[in-house]
Parts: structure tokens; sequence; C-alpha cells
């Protein structure tokens, strides 16, 4: 089974260009998602994180803080660090069984932070969406109800957009609209489905 990394920028249009792939069928393991479900409550990685960071990390209803931890991490490095020791293992275990019980021609793991975090050595290729960074901006101010310097914090966690570009096998560029990018998708699923075949 061919497997595709697509990664890209926040709110670089990632999600949507996988719900796209997801239309053909294609399997969706998304870090995001599995990054959620391994903190829930009575999941050791929240014991762990509240260990490291303290019981002011936790709601009323036993979940994790997360806009308090969001805050903490792109303020501090060494938390950041910490705080992906918690989790990468965990995450990348869970992807790794969920691959496994797969059967298809190929599969995309949508991983965020896939050159930050160098988790190529699943992946037999990279596809990232490419958006401009002053959209980038718009988008996640917008979405998250956060300031733009926030976002700039954020964006100065991640690798920039011509390295990023300069990684891919692949590229989606969103700029143009939902059905250019279903254009793009409908072009590159032929495309694995041809790979996955040779």
């Amino acid at each position: 089974m061919l497997i595709i990394g697509l990664t890209g920028g926040i709110s670089s249009g990632k999600s949507t260009v996988a719900n796209i792939f997801a239309q053909y069928g294609v399997p969706i393991i998304d870090m995001d998602v599995i990054a959620r479900e391994v903190v829930e409550p009575g999941q050791p990685a929240l014991e762990d994180i509240i260990r490291l960071f303290g019981q002011g990390y936790l709601l009323n209803n036993g979940e994790l803080n997360r806009a308090m931890l969001r805050d903490t991490i792109f303020n501090d490095t060494g938390k950041r660090k910490q705080l992906e020791g918690i989790l990468h293992p965990r995450i990348r275990e869970t992807v790794k069984s969920r691959l496994a019980q797969l059967h298809a021609p190929y599969a995309i793991i949508v991983i965020p932070l896939l050159l930050e975090t160098r988790q190529d050595d699943l992946l037999d290729r990279i596809l990232v969406v490419d958006t401009a960074v002053e959209e980038q901006i718009r988008r996640t101010a917008n979405r998250d109800h956060i300031s733009e310097k926030q976002v700039k914090k954020i964006l100065a966690t991640q690798v920039d957009r011509q390295t990023r570009l300069d990684a891919a096998d692949d590229i989606i560029r969103n700029s143009d609209g939902i059905d250019e990018l279903s254009r793009q998708v409908a072009s590159l699923h032929q495309h694995y489905l041809a790979l996955a075949a040779a």
C-alpha cells in the first residue's frame, strides 16, 4: 500500500483536501484527530501532561485545557519539546496500528508538522497543500479567534513555506476555491492509483 503524507502550514486547507480524497474512498488517518484522542480523560498521555504542567491545565470537566496549553508551548520551546515527547510516540504507534488494518491501493496520513517532527520514514510520498502566508494568517485568526500576532507566533514554530515546497513530491495549490482544489485532488487520485498499481 502506498502511503502519502499530507502536510501544509496552519490553515492551508489540509482538512479540506483530505475530505475530498475521502470522497474517493481513500483511507485518511489524521494525526490531529489522534492527538486529541490520546489526551482524552483517562488516557495515560493526559496524566503525563498534568504531571508535567500541573492541575491548572485541566478544565472542570476533566478535559485538557487546550487553549492554555497552546499559549504555554508557543511561548516556551522547552515545554513544547516535553509535550512532543509525551504525545508523538503514542500518536505514531496509533498510526502504525491503523495502517496495519487497512486494505487499499493507497492511504493518506495527515501530518501537520511532518517536516518539523521528521516523520517521513513512514511515507512513500509527501503531498504539500500550499497557500499564501497572508491567507494562512487571515484564516487562522478568524477560525481560532486569536490575534494576528498570536498566529505569527504559531507560524514561527513551523518550517517556512519554501522549505515545505522543497520537500514535496506533489503540491496542491489552495488559492482558487473548492472547484480548483477538487480538480487537483481528482488528478492526484488517478496518479496515486497508477503508482500503487505499478
